[in-house]
């Protein structure tokens, strides 16, 4: 687990060197690779996350859901089992909140939950990846735990997306028995 560590500490202090004119152009290309999925179009319900540590903003990409009347949610914190996430409806009036980590969340009460497997689309963040699908998270195992039935089951929704810089991009990465593998990486460069 020390490579895992290690990886994660370089990456993470690579996306938050960048400038904040680079991480908006960067959102904007985003969203420019993301329109051309076809899956993105035909899904109605889509989870995403406001970006935290350097992430790769998806806020444009909210933004044009909302446009195209779709249906987003945001993931909160399970109250009740330890590292899981629930996903709550989010819209320009959604009361938020910062949560143990410092990241804005839906606020409880909470209106509009979904179940993880209701959800079509799962754009979510990552500190490295590679192109066989790996994903390398914060290291809470919080997509991982809320994720698991796709494994277990072979569940084909929802596709998770996973979202980063391109040069939060690595050759191989160390893997472990309970990573949840993305059905593909959006970068601001394109798809993996």
């Amino acid at each position: 687990m020390d490579a895992r560590s290690t990886l994660r500490q370089s990456m993470r202090q690579k996306r938050r060197s960048l400038t904040p004119k680079q991480q908006a152009t960067a959102a904007l290309k985003l969203l420019a690779e993301i329109k051309k999925l076809p899956s993105i179009h035909k899904s109605k319900h889509l989870a995403l996350y406001l970006p935290n540590d350097g992430e790769l903003d998806p806020t444009p990409i909210i933004h044009w859901c909302w446009k195209m009347k779709k249906n987003v949610y945001l993931p909160v914190l399970h109250p009740l089992s330890h590292n899981r996430l629930w996903f709550v409806r989010y819209t320009p009036r959604t009361p938020m909140t910062r949560n143990i980590y410092g990241i804005l969340e839906p606020k409880a009460p909470y209106r509009f939950i979904s179940a993880a497997k209701m959800l079509d689309i799962v754009l979510l963040p990552l500190v490295a990846f590679d192109d066989k699908g790996g994903r390398l998270g914060m290291g809470g195992g919080y997509y991982d735990r809320t994720f698991s039935f796709i494994r277990q089951f072979n569940a084909q929704k929802p596709r998770l997306i996973g979202l980063a810089h391109h040069l939060q991009k690595v050759e191989q990465l160390p893997t472990a028995s309970w990573d949840v593998p993305l059905t593909m990486v959006a970068t601001d460069h394109g798809f993996y």
